[in-house]
């Protein structure tokens, strides 16, 4: 259901464009962004996020050219890339003047499509560039196979006694957070860990990241 509906939206805003042009817009997969030294420890986010995106093109017969992109870095750090941002410039400088942005990581809207995306990559760099034709997609939102597909993920979570997949219960290979090894199992067994504590928190990440611009 998540891929037919993506793919649906796409198709959507390719509609709009003029057919001269329309299997050569750029479609821009867009999710949020992670610390380098989160990737470095093995988390599977992006290939997970890839995945999603494979399988949408898979649906759209791979009509049109395409990325995946990161967006929503926070702090010097590094982080995953290539930025959003600076995906579009290069891709409208290099020629490619019809780009469709596509919230693949964000189910609902809020501020990192409604104001990152909707106000800063389009609204303002249609500004810099104003021959550039830039879209977007909906989110999912409360689109009825959505919230169908998230009924029956609980159905059938229900259904099978709380079972979770394999890959729930493997920690990172170089992970270094003291309390994700007692949450997975607990998600796992569903009993909570003696050993699990509330204020162990020295791999939280996104915070020391946050932290550094004030």
């Amino acid at each position: 259901a998540v891929v037919s509906t993506q793919s649906t939206g796409i198709t959507k805003q390719l509609e709009t464009i003029d057919p001269k042009n329309r299997n050569k817009a750029t479609l821009l997969f867009s999710a949020h962004s992670l610390p380098m030294k989160v990737v470095n420890r093995g988390d599977p986010y992006p290939q997970e996020v890839a995945a999603t995106v494979q399988r949408v093109m898979e649906n759209l017969n791979f009509s049109n050219p395409y990325r995946l992109v990161w967006q929503s870095k926070v702090g010097p750090s590094a982080w995953l890339g290539a930025p959003t941002d600076e995906a579009i410039k290069g891709l409208i400088k290099n020629g490619n003047k019809n780009i469709v942005l596509v919230p693949i990581a964000f189910t609902s809207d809020h501020i990192e499509t409604l104001f990152e995306m909707d106000i800063e990559y389009i609204e303002d760099m249609k500004k810099e560039f104003p021959d550039a034709n830039i879209l977007r997609c909906e989110s999912l939102n409360d689109h009825p196979k959505f919230i169908e597909c998230l009924a029956q993920l609980v159905a059938r979570h229900i259904s099978s006694d709380g079972k979770t997949i394999p890959q729930m219960s493997l920690r990172c290979p170089m992970c270094t957070n003291p309390t994700c090894g007692p949450m997975r199992g607990f998600f796992s067994s569903r009993q909570l860990p003696e050993s699990i504590s509330q204020t162990d928190s020295d791999c939280n990440d996104f915070d020391s990241d946050t932290k550094a611009v004030g």
